[in-house]
């Protein structure tokens, strides 16, 4: 597509118009912008939004990340042989409060680490989990700052509830401080550790800068932790206890299907979070928070992360070997990375391409926050696949990125 402003000119319209003409055809998913690049129309149809939370139609699913170890199953299994037994089942069967029950807040309070049990609420899964803080803290038609590449759900909740993002610079760290500080938001959302899509972690000077700000500006803070589990970072809320609400959930420790919602909020928004799940309808059910208890307490969640976490870093070694040479952004532990593709490459002909050849991946433009154009890169979620799978995954996709999109339409 031409520059906005040589459209305006040859069709003798307003700049202004002429950028509302191109904002509906990105929202149409007809064009798509690249940073430095400008607009192009799209290779293909958009690929199914990520984040829907399905898995891809294709045979390699690099979109999601569903991590599931070898004989997992049989060990989640272990752990509930206790609760089907008649008695045990009807008071899993129950209906629960939003505050669970005290023997699940005291095992999610461990979890979790050094919270109080009683600032601990349940939600459904982690995205029930963020929609509750976010209703909490932010009114209709109120501000959310959340970094400029973002986990994409956090965009569509805020789409249904009249919340506008602003979008905060990153740097390798994540959201820059001085940015926030300019902001002028009603909360912040962020993931200080191993972000997605980047792969990003706060260093302890830069957790410190930005609680500051957050302390002098007086922002309340949403930290998405469910990634975290993969590392030992110290969490962003013990700079900033008083202003932070704690989200996370058992989606990637165990699996989607099979998950609780976390929420741990300071004592004087502890009401406000409550009134958001009860309203949303996003209580946990009994059966999933009795089963969560259980594999908390007796050990199997902590052998699934053990086994998660040496099963990422193998997925990392194999990024490492097979796009060697590549633009690759990510953190070892990390079940996802970012890939800044080669010039020859448009995030959206690459997603195109490796469609084609029956990968799905993201584009960048998935996490991109407001109306600017997206870089030309694109995210692998490394859990789903088999080792093998994914080896040859790559292999395929490294292939196309050395090659050129003329080499990959098909005759």
């Amino acid at each position: 597509m031409p520059p906005q402003r040589r459209f305006a000119r040859d069709h003798g319209i307003a700049a202004s118009t002429a950028a509302r003409v191109y904002a509906e055809l990105t929202r149409r998913g007809l064009v798509v912008g690249e940073v430095g690049r400008g607009t192009f129309v799209r290779a293909a149809a958009p690929a199914v939004d990520p984040s829907g939370g399905e898995p891809a139609r294709a045979r390699v699913d690099l979109e999601l990340n569903f991590p599931s170890l070898p004989g997992q199953s049989e060990l989640l299994a272990r752990g509930l042989a206790d609760a089907i037994r008649p008695a045990a089942f009807d008071a899993a069967s129950a209906p629960v409060p939003v505050e669970g029950t005290a023997e699940a807040r005291r095992a999610a309070a461990g979890l979790l680490g050094d919270i109080d049990p009683e600032d601990v609420l349940f939600a459904g899964n982690g995205r029930q989990a963020i929609a509750a803080a976010i209703a909490a803290l932010v009114p209709t038609g109120g501000q959310l700052g959340v970094e400029a590449l973002t986990y994409p759900v956090v965009r569509r909740i805020a789409a249904n509830r009249g919340v506008t993002l602003v979008p905060l610079d990153l740097d390798e760290e994540g959201i820059r401080p001085d940015v926030l500080e300019r902001a002028g938001v009603d909360a912040v959302y962020v993931q200080p550790a191993l972000q997605n899509p980047l792969g990003s972690t706060m260093s302890q000077e830069r957790k410190t800068a930005f609680a500051e700000v957050v302390r002098d500006r007086g922002v309340p803070v949403i930290e998405d932790r469910v990634n975290a589990f993969l590392c030992d970072e110290v969490r962003l809320a013990d700079h900033i206890p008083e202003n932070t609400i704690i989200v996370d959930s058992l989606s990637k420790r165990i699996a989607p299907g099979l998950t609780l919602g976390f929420v741990a909020v300071p004592r004087g928004r502890w009401d406000d979070v409550a009134r958001a799940l009860r309203c949303g309808g996003w209580a946990a059910n009994g059966f999933a928070l009795d089963a969560a208890t259980r594999w908390i307490v007796d050990g199997t969640l902590d052998r699934l992360v053990a086994g998660k976490r040496a099963d990422a870093v193998r997925r990392q070694e194999l990024v490492r070997c097979r796009l060697d040479g590549f633009a690759i952004r990510s953190d070892a532990r990390a079940y996802h990375c970012w890939w800044e593709l080669p010039a020859a490459w448009r995030a959206d002909t690459f997603v195109a391409a490796a469609a084609r050849s029956g990968i799905a991946v993201s584009p960048a433009a998935s996490f991109t926050v407001g109306e600017g154009h997206a870089p030309s890169a694109v995210r692998l979620a490394l859990a789903a696949p088999p080792e093998p799978v994914l080896t040859d995954a790559l292999d395929v996709l490294a292939r196309l990125a050395r090659g050129g999109p003329d080499d990959t339409v098909p005759s």
